[in-house]
């Protein structure tokens, strides 16, 4: 229970619907469409439109996305994978013939096709109550009238502009400079691009002047995409996977995204008594460490593009957990696990909706780094995500860079579900951090007993790479035992990740929760 003494916050409970997003606009616009008789669809559409004007360090419109909807009166979860290709003309042998030993991260290279507006037009036409114009309508106003720049916006937009370039600058810089807290930011072309989605759909983006921009840009930069790549983009309805953790239910995205990582970490941790343990005391965080590295590890040998992934049962299967688990020891440290596959990054949004009759969306959106790969395009001055550098170029490799294939993706829309009922959509935001976030969540409301808020409150730690990086709201004694058992203790550069998470009460209730480590919130109707 929280304690009033302390600066916090309380979570946000309504019955009428909800909305957590990680911008106050992006909130205030969802509640507004679900107040004029939107869905959650509609309303969560609306906000991640905005968001790329909100928050460009971290999403826009040449980004991909993945979302679980749960259907109004209805129990089952649909997962729609909105995540691009690489072009045809992709080739991994000519990058290490090229002298690369990983993507270039900051290349023409790492630009797959942006697969999140295909998603949310798709979205809009299955699910959706309302016109796409009518959704679309405050992100255009907002591009238009200029968004006021929020603090933690403001420290990503300094911590990424050094990686801009060429037109990138032009766009998102202010006389050279990032933007700063309170200065207002306008994207007039991205108004544009989003009145032709509104005027004629998916057309609006993906062919005409909009894709023409697009692909110019980009083989100027030296891509191989043509207009016949970009035209192809098609978003899939999948089927969502999942694993139990003592009586909850944690329902994620098949690959190519990496749930089944937090599958398998809350698998391994099952063998642990967590509940006996302080929550924010070293052996918890030990453990979570170590069960961290051994997830990775498996991710990064197997996930991939769906097409490519043939070892998932084998991740998911409780054998394998459990044979994972015993290589924990609470007086020693594993070995740091493989670097992986994907570039380390730390940037994207999260979403979540519940309307007034049971729908539920759980939605997840991003240009991979900072500013995706720091170019833009020439005249609509559309960021190119940089989520090919998720590839590896390891020569037989299922996650191996080449045409027309998916990236392994560390972006997770989340749901909870118990006895059959699906309880909350979640998400934790911060890059490869979001798999080891899912299971921390978890465990905080499962072993601990947290509200949502409290959840995403509590302090983290991520073993990554050869650190153990561990926030501030863990004491000085906890970090030096840390170091006392082996583990290479180091502060994180920013806080890590950052979450909203909507708990829906078999009376009716919802509870909305979102991180402090972002600028957002949640609010009720």
């Amino acid at each position: 229970m929280r304690n009033f003494h302390l600066p916090g916050r309380s979570p946000v409970m309504a019955t009428g619907g909800m909305a957590a997003t990680s911008h106050p606009l992006a909130t205030q616009v969802a509640v507004s469409l679900l107040a004029r008789g939107g869905n959650a669809v509609d309303a969560a559409l609306g906000a991640a439109f905005l968001l790329g004007q909100c928050e460009p360090p971290m999403t826009g419109l040449f980004g991909d996305c993945f979302a679980l909807i749960k259907p109004a009166g209805e129990e089952r979860i649909v997962a729609l994978n909105g995540s691009g290709r690489a072009p045809s003309g992709l080739s991994a042998g000519a990058m290490r013939e090229a002298g690369h030993r990983t993507v270039p991260v900051h290349g023409p290279e790492a630009v797959t096709l942006p697969g999140a507006v295909d998603a949310f037009c798709r979205m809009s036409q299955d699910w959706g109550s309302l016109p796409l114009a009518d959704i679309l309508a405050p992100a255009i106003g907002h591009a238009e009238r200029g968004v006021p720049v929020a603090p933690r916006v403001a420290a990503d937009w300094a911590s990424g502009a050094g990686d801009l370039t060429g037109a990138a600058r032009d766009h998102y810089l202010k006389d050279g400079e990032p933007y700063a807290a309170g200065d207002l930011f306008r994207l007039p072309g991205t108004a544009e691009v989003l009145r032709r989605i509104a005027a004629e759909g998916r057309a609006g983006f993906y062919e005409g002047e909009v894709a023409e921009d697009l692909i110019d840009s980009l083989r100027a930069l030296g891509g191989t995409h043509t207009l016949e790549d970009l035209a192809a983009t098609r978003c899939d309805d999948t089927d969502p996977i999942g694993g139990a953790y003592k009586d909850i239910e944690l329902v994620e995205h098949p690959p190519n995204g990496q749930g089944a990582a937090a599958i398998l970490m809350l698998n391994i941790l099952s063998h642990f008594d967590l509940a006996d343990l302080d929550p924010l005391g070293a052996v918890r965080a030990h453990i979570e460490a170590e069960a961290t590295k051994l997830a990775y590890d498996a991710r990064n040998r197997i996930l991939a593009d769906p097409d490519h992934t043939a070892r998932l049962e084998h991740m998911l299967s409780t054998e394998t957990a459990r044979s994972l688990a015993a290589l924990i020891r609470r007086g020693s440290v594993l070995p740091t696990s493989l670097p992986g596959a994907e570039a380390v990054h730390k940037d994207t949004v999260y979403l979540t909706v519940v309307d007034g009759a049971g729908m539920a969306v759980s939605l997840i959106y991003s240009i991979f780094h900072g500013f995706g790969s720091g170019m833009a395009s020439d005249k609509f001055g559309l960021l190119f995500h940089n989520r090919g550098a998720g590839f590896t170029l390891e020569e037989g490799h299922p996650n191996e860079a080449g045409p027309g294939k998916r990236p392994m993706h560390t972006i997770i829309p989340g749901m909870l579900r118990r006895e059959g009922r699906v309880v909350m959509p979640f998400g934790v935001m911060g890059g490869q951090y979001q798999a080891a976030g899912h299971a921390r969540f978890v465990t905080n409301l499962v072993d601990y007993g947290m509200d949502p808020q409290e959840a995403l409150d509590a302090p983290r730690c991520f073993a990554e790479g050869a650190d153990l990086r561990v926030e501030d709201g863990y004491g000085t004694d906890v970090k030096q035992a840390l170091a006392d058992l082996g583990h290479k203790v180091v502060a994180p550069p920013t806080a890590i990740g950052g979450g909203q998470a909507i708990l829906i009460g078999a009376d009716g209730v919802l509870t909305g929760a979102s991180d402090p480590r972002k600028d957002g919130l949640a609010l009720g109707l």
